[in-house]
Formats: C-alpha cells, sequence, structure tokens
C-alpha cells in the first residue's frame, strides 16, 4: 500500500521533522520523521542513536505510507500506520511549532502531546 503523492502536504513532504514528547507513551524523547516525496516515512529516535551501537549493515529502517492534509494555512494533520501496528495521527500547528495527537492500536488509545522542529 502506498500513499498518493498528490495528496500530501508541501508542508511535510520531503521534509525531517523533529517531534519532541511533553506527553503521551513516549513522553520525554525525541524521534526525527523523514517525510519522503514518494510518500513514505521513517523515523528513528534521537536519544537511542546517541547510546546505540553502529546499525548492520543492509538493516533498513521501517519506512511506511503516510498521509498528510492542510487544515488550514497553518495546520497540517500527518498520520501513518508502523509496522508495529500502531498509528499515529497528530496535528502539527507550525506557527506554534506544538503538536496535539493520538497514538493507538487495535486495543489501546494514548493521547500524545509535543513541539516540533523543521530541520531542513
Amino acid at each position: 500500500m502506498t500513499a498518493m503523492t498528490n495528496d500530501l502536504s508541501e508542508r511535510v513532504r520531503g521534509k525531517t521533522i523533529r517531534f519532541s514528547w511533553t506527553g503521551g507513551p513516549t513522553q520525554g524523547t525525541t524521534q526525527e520523521h523523514l517525510f519522503h516525496q514518494d510518500g513514505t516515512v521513517e523515523w528513528h529516535s534521537v536519544e537511542s542513536d546517541r547510546k546505540a551501537a553502529p546499525k548492520k549493515a543492509g538493516a533498513p529502517p521501517e519506512r511506511v505510507p503516510y498521509t498528510a492534509a492542510d487544515v488550514t494555512d497553518d495546520i497540517c494533520m500527518v498520520s501513518y500506520l508502523s509496522h508495529s501496528g500502531y498509528t499515529l495521527t497528530v496535528v502539527l500547528n507550525f506557527p506554534a511549532e506544538s503538536i496535539v495527537g493520538v497514538a493507538s492500536n487495535e486495543k489501546n488509545w494514548f493521547p500524545v502531546r509535543g513541539s516540533f522542529e523543521l530541520m531542513d
């Protein structure tokens, strides 16, 4: 399954964005998300990268389809389903650089909150 690239917000498409979580199950962590032009996203934890040993050659990061839609000129909704079965759906407020949303799977639902930073 792949996302249609013409339905992706230019606010995130082709961008690297760091999500820093202040609420929810990943509170206190930061993940860097790379939203590819082709409608896929990959991410990694910034904290674990500092502590971890180098990755094995040939072990690609998880990369899944995402959707991104502008709600207003300043607000964008982003959502993706990871291979682990968790869906992350967040609203990015660009002037405030804030995130609010939900992480969920078939059994659990968690409100999430944080801030973000455009890396490029």
